[in-house]
């Protein structure tokens, strides 16, 4: 009896675990609303947006298949939610028994949408179409927001229908504070809608549409292929936009990367957004703006990244040891196998590298580390400049991007020299945004249009091109010398040593060995043994100490060395007297 119970007690408990690991279908981290029964009339109701709601059973077979495209839709439509908003109504819980009873849910799951200020007796309109792939709900989402009539349209939903010539021909020309794009498609075409939607977040650019059936738009702006952009900018110009792809996602990645295009924040209006523009323009006023090209990586934010973690991140520690002095030899020699080309910062690394892996000791002070980035034993070839110049990195203003996009840049460049030299860690040891640069999916369109594509109608990547593009954007042959800081000119080597290093016509050769060679080199320079003792653990006082010590037996050397070179000739004198 007691196992009957105990089998009995254990399915139970797994029954009930299974029901609410299937209640968590949708969790807070979704781009949607989780309704209840407390929440969902006042949502909907007299509600300034439209919405669309999906009352499904967490222990329904179809609900828990259909909440990946549930889930994918509601982030392919976040850009909308001040128009239209997706959420979710679970019927399977107790406490809303009786509101799915109220809407007539019968079925799950059940779509239902709920038109902006909706009254307090709409139960919703039930969504009966079979086709619920993301594109088709999509567009029956810009149905229902086209089916509201002027006055009872959502309060922040721009008009979606097409504007005629006599509209915008008059536009041509006219200054403006904002770019207007306008997309000409052909009737049956969602891509002008959507794309409008898409950029409801966005200041700085208005989207209208027009038909393919106007023929004296056509005409003006010499357009024959459908759908096209074409652009009127805030100065009066205006000319077609090109884009790689005629496709919604192409069409709203490159609005939204035009200059002075940015997302609202929540509390923004219009006078802030030029307020921010403004800040930028005074900031780019006071601080040289170095013009770059998106398309290419710098040597500049590598070195940048490389300078403010040595001299700066580093020195909040004085002294490494333990897990930390072994992860910072782990990074310096990842650094010193990978980093592209084989210039001064290569060359220090590989410097620094081996002298982590020659010392024995268990504790190294910070200053010693210094000395060495600062190259205070003057190794010819050895620099890395101590100054922040960011360029593909640099922010709108202080205290955005730069180091923190400097070191993914990195961290991408040695990733990509890995692939392309993957021997060359064989036997080693063992991040606000930016509103000039608003985080997206990169590559962008502009920078790989291969990258991206749409299946029914959703942007996907193409995993091949993207490893293609990486390969080539952050590839040693793509770094950009521009900006880079050069290295100081070093008194040449003595020529016996020039001569002794190498065969006259040779190509100096690089290795542990050559790097162990200068350091025993460096020993014996004015100076090295002051940094070994550094190294050691002696202070300056230590080696003042000693340098006094060494003053003073010197002169005392010398005193007696006179004293008895005088007495010497006294008594030769002496001796020379007595034999006349």
């Amino acid at each position: 009896m007691f196992r009957l119970w105990l089998e009995a007690a254990v399915v139970l408990w797994l029954a009930r675990g299974a029901l609410g690991g299937a209640a968590r279908l949708y969790t807070e981290e979704d781009p949607l609303v989780i309704l209840s029964s407390g929440s969902l009339k006042t949502t909907v109701t007299n509600s300034s947006s439209a919405w669309l709601v999906q009352f499904f059973s967490s222990w329904c077979g179809h609900c828990i298949q259909y909440s990946s495209t549930w889930k994918a839709l509601a982030q392919d439509v976040k850009d909308w939610q001040d128009a239209i908003g997706v959420a979710v109504l679970d019927c399977a819980q107790e406490e809303n028994f009786d509101v799915c009873k109220e809407y007539s849910i019968k079925f799950y799951p059940t779509f239902k949408y709920f038109r902006a200020h909706s009254p307090v007796t709409d139960r919703g309109t039930t969504y009966r179409g079979a086709d619920r792939e993301i594109q088709s709900v999509r567009q029956v989402m810009v149905s229902i927001l086209q089916n509201h009539t002027r006055l009872d349209r959502p309060q922040h939903c721009p008009p979606l229908e097409p504007y005629s010539s006599a509209e915008l021909l008059p536009l041509l020309g006219q200054r403006s504070d904002h770019y207007t794009a306008v997309i000409v498609e052909e009737p049956d075409s969602y891509v002008g809608r959507e794309v409008i939607l898409d950029l409801l977040q966005y200041s700085g650019v208005q989207v209208k549409r027009a038909l393919s059936s106007d023929l004296p738009l056509l005409d003006a702006l010499k357009i024959s292929a459908f759908p096209s952009i074409y652009l009127l900018q805030p100065n009066g110009t205006h000319s077609h936009l090109h884009s790689e792809k005629k496709l919604r996602f192409f069409f709203s990645s490159l609005l939204k990367t035009l200059p002075g295009v940015q997302r609202r924040l929540q509390s923004d209006s219009s006078s802030s957004s030029v307020g921010q523009v403004g800040a930028l323009q005074d900031k780019q006023r006071t601080e040289p703006w170095r013009d770059f090209d998106r398309s290419k990586v710098y040597l500049a934010d590598l070195e940048s990244a490389l300078h403010y973690l040595l001299r700066v991140e580093l020195a909040t520690h004085s002294t490494l040891e333990g897990e930390e002095l072994k992860v910072f030899k782990d990074f310096v020699a990842l650094v010193a196998k990978l980093y592209p080309g084989g210039g001064s910062v290569r060359k220090l690394m590989e410097t620094l590298s081996d002298w982590l892996i020659s010392l024995p000791l268990q504790r190294i002070p910070y200053q010693a580390v210094l000395d060495l980035v600062d190259n205070k034993m003057r190794i010819s070839g050895v620099f890395l400049g101590a100054e922040l110049r960011w360029v593909g990195c640099q922010g709108s203003r202080a205290g955005l991007r730069g180091y923190p996009c400097s070191l993914w840049t990195l961290f991408h460049v040695l990733t990509v020299q890995h692939d392309a030299t993957p021997t060359a860690l064989d036997n080693t040891g063992s991040l606000s945004d930016d509103p000039l640069f608003p985080k997206s999916p990169w590559p962008s369109t502009s920078l790989c249009s291969s990258c991206h594509e749409e299946k029914n109608g959703v942007h996907v990547w193409n995993h091949d091109n993207v490893l293609h593009f990486l390969r080539r954007h952050y590839g040693a042959a793509s770094l950009s010398p521009r900006y880079s800081l050069t290295p100081p000119h070093l008194p040449a080597p003595p020529p016996e040593h020039a001569q002794s290093s190498r065969p006259e016509g040779e190509e100096p050769r690089r290795g542990n060995q050559a790097v162990r060679e200068e350091q025993r080199e460096v020993l014996v320079r004015p100076g090295g043994s002051a940094w070994i003792l550094g190294s050691l653990g002696f202070n300056s006082v230590d080696m003042s100490l000693c340098v006094l010590l060494y003053v003073c037996s010197c002169l005392f050397l010398m005193l007696l060395f006179f004293f008895f070179k005088v007495r010497s000739r006294r008594w030769k004198l002496r001796a020379g007297r007595l034999h006349v």
